[in-house]
């Protein structure tokens, strides 16, 4: 099951970076129950394994981007996301003292923790992510900026969990009379 699961997931981020203008430096937020992607209920079945693959992958294909990854955790910590610290810095994000594990804050989370260069926990992203993965039903909008666009993949589960992909875009202002440029 672990190949079929990087396999999906490889899928997954390709097709959003299809329908996604990402820039140098842009955040990626990830949400993902492995519990779910095992077919298990959100919370019961962490699976550190499952983690591990999932993160190794995204952590590539945000590299190869020049992408920030954020790893949200998991209700029992807010849904408090771990990011590398250079990137938290940039963005004037404030760091919360906790550490993720697989009980509290998730198997992603604590992979993540192990995974990135320097990784530190921030409360919130106040509305910048770009886009975002959601495997599992974690809700992740609460980190993206305000206008979300679904993007349709063709990939619709990660595992047994539903993916749903996320991007932005910028506010329409200005009435019928203000043009808009073709984005």
């Amino acid at each position: 099951m672990i190949g079929e699961i990087k396999e999906q997931i490889g899928k997954v981020l390709t097709e959003l970076a299809q329908q996604t203008s990402f820039c140098s430096g842009d955040i990626l937020v990830i949400g993902c129950s492995t519990s779910e992607v095992l077919g298990e209920r959100i919370g019961t079945a962490s699976n550190s394994d499952v983690a591990e693959v999932l993160v190794k992958e995204i952590l590539a294909f945000c590299r190869s981007r020049e992408l920030n990854p954020a790893f949200q955790s998991c209700e029992h910590l807010n849904r408090a996301l771990v990011m590398e610290r250079a990137a938290a810095r940039a963005f004037d994000l404030d760091e919360v003292s906790v550490l993720p594990h697989p009980g509290a804050g998730g198997a992603m989370a604590a992979r993540a923790m192990e995974e990135l260069a320097d990784p530190v926990v921030v409360e919130h992203l106040a509305q910048r992510g770009k886009a975002g993965i959601d495997i599992g039903n974690t809700l992740i909008g609460m980190h993206l900026r305000p206008v979300v666009v679904p993007v349709r993949i063709q990939t619709p589960v990660v595992g047994k969990a539903p993916v749903i992909c996320a991007r932005t875009r910028p506010k329409l202002i200005g009435g019928k009379r203000a043009w808009y440029p073709d984005k």
